[in-house]
């Protein structure tokens, strides 16, 4: 690593675009020596400024994560059509997820797309709609449970599982040895875990839909999963939050606080089984692609809600894709975390 980034920071001094970018990214996760997070945002800015597409592309993520406004998702969508209109390939493809106009998307996937076409996808996209949450409907009060029906679009579903697809790997549970995460017989499907580096403005949106849908802030929210469960796989019986005053999970509450809530995403529906079920109050879900399902772990108090056992049940054909959001009480405060201007 220390040959890499002496190699980059030479490049990024003479002016390289993407040797910028690539110190950038570095810096963004705390991986690049002394540089700081603020660093990689300046690297990011000139790197943008002289042409790269990929600069582009991580902008807008990052001013996607503290948009508060249309203006502010604008500005990301700006950016995210800069990175197309300079070749970038993922963010020609964003755009096409988020476009209205189907034909106008088609047409952008041909081998020599017009010029104009960038502009004119991202002038399609209302970024309203785009944030819009749709309506739940609360199925108990109490475990907290609730069904958001058309959460994601068809379009979103299939974008996150071919960017999970390539990179999944055994799924683990939090080690209540304190040494991180593990593997556990309890819980024998794949997954991917997206960090900031690996997000994309797909990603972004629908984070801040499941935060609204929340009502918490976008960075109470921990490393979103793609979960793929393949013919009798599954996660047996367990609860999501974490035990209090459990010696093991007390830093990790400290630091990160409580999982307060969980938010699962059916991406597909081409298959049978894989009910989500909440066997102690004799309730199963099983959603259409897009469809999403919210619960809180935790009782107004703020205890865990006993109630609150559920399993992610095998399917008995096909294969099962999820996007699975665990969701912390406040922002996680942890060295390397992004400050809270970004």
């Amino acid at each position: 690593m220390g040959e890499e980034l002496d190699d980059l920071e030479r490049r990024a001094a003479d002016g390289d675009p993407s040797a910028l970018t690539a110190l950038a990214k570095h810096a963004l996760v705390g991986r690049a020596g002394a540089r700081s997070a603020e660093d990689g945002y300046r690297l990011l800015a000139t790197a943008a400024e002289a042409g790269d597409a990929e600069a582009d592309a991580m902008i807008a993520v990052l001013v996607g994560i503290d948009a508060q406004s249309d203006a502010d998702w604008d500005r990301a969508f700006e950016y995210l059509g800069r990175a197309a209109a300079r070749g970038l390939p993922s963010a020609r493809a964003q755009l096409a997820v988020f476009c209205p106009d189907r034909s106008l998307a088609a047409a952008s996937a041909a081998p020599s797309p017009p010029p104009a076409i960038w502009r004119q996808m991202k002038d399609k996209i209302d970024v309203a709609e785009v944030t819009r949450i749709p309506r739940a409907k609360i199925i108990r009060q109490q475990p907290y449970i609730a069904v958001v029906e058309g959460f994601a679009s068809a379009a979103e579903c299939a974008w996150m599982i071919g960017r999970a697809q390539p990179h999944l790997g055994r799924a683990r549970i939090f080690d209540r040895q304190g040494s991180g995460a593990s593997y556990a017989a309890s819980r024998t499907n794949s997954a991917m875990q997206f960090d900031l580096l690996k997000t994309d403005l797909v990603l972004i949106v629908l984070q801040a839909r499941i935060a609204a849908a929340a009502d918490l802030a976008v960075r109470c929210l921990e490393e979103t999963n793609i979960l793929h469960y393949a013919v009798g796989q599954e996660f047996s019986q367990h609860y999501d939050f974490f035990t209090p005053g459990t010696p093991e999970f007390r830093h990790e509450m400290a630091v990160c606080g409580q999982r307060v809530a969980t938010l699962l995403v059916y991406l597909n529906d081409d298959f049978a089984g894989g009910e989500i079920s909440f066997e102690s109050i004799g309730w199963r879900y099983r959603g259409g692609v897009g469809d999403a399902l919210l619960f809180r772990n935790v009782l107004p108090s703020g205890e865990p809600d006993l109630e609150t056992l559920h399993a992610g049940l095998p399917p008995t054909s096909g294969e099962k894709w999820l996007l699975s959001q665990w969701i912390r009480a406040h922002p996680p405060r942890r060295e390397g975390a992004l400050p809270a201007n970004v």
